[in-house]
């Protein structure tokens, strides 16, 4: 098994600013898009706890193996994510991504995530919330990563 690329300090760092909150989003967004799961899980602490839906994960190895399983059923997937507000430690963010089953069925997956950082910036906690909509291919905006000019929109709602 591959050993995390552990940087124990990820920057920025709390208190977040209006500019590093959306820095520590964009950030977020760029990682999952990479559909690694290893290289996700590094951001956050050791003991990190997760609640995504009705799962519950905590640390790194199991949020790595929540994201491989996750990766082999949701195909293409491409994320979007929006800064929603923020405190000194906390962020919350509304997210779209978009994804295809096995059987080709298209679906948009709405959700908002709360999470709270440690003094390093490694993300200790994270809540996600997150509703599956099916689409027709043809309703389907959301491919790859997000372009760099791109960073910062607000994503629409539909």
């Amino acid at each position: 098994m591959r050993r995390f690329d552990v940087t124990e300090d990820r920057p920025p760092y709390p208190p977040f600013t209006r500019e590093t909150a959306l820095r520590k989003v964009q950030a977020a967004e760029d990682a999952w898009n990479t559909r690694d799961p290893r290289k996700v899980a590094s951001a956050y602490t050791p003991d990190s706890v997760w609640r995504n839906r009705d799962t519950f994960v905590q640390g790194r190895e199991e949020i790595a193996a929540f994201l491989t399983a996750k990766w082999e059923r949701e195909l293409d997937y491409a994320l979007r994510k929006n800064l929603w507000t923020f405190t000194e430690n906390r962020i919350a963010v509304r997210f779209q991504y978009e994804w295809h089953d096995r059987a080709g069925q298209v679906w948009r997956s709405y959700g908002n995530e709360l999470w709270e950082f440690d003094e390093r910036g490694l993300m200790s906690r994270r809540e996600a919330s997150i509703n599956d909509v099916a689409i027709p291919e043809s309703e389907r905006r959301i491919f790859g990563p997000r372009p760099q000019e791109e960073h910062g929109d607000e994503f629409p709602l539909r």
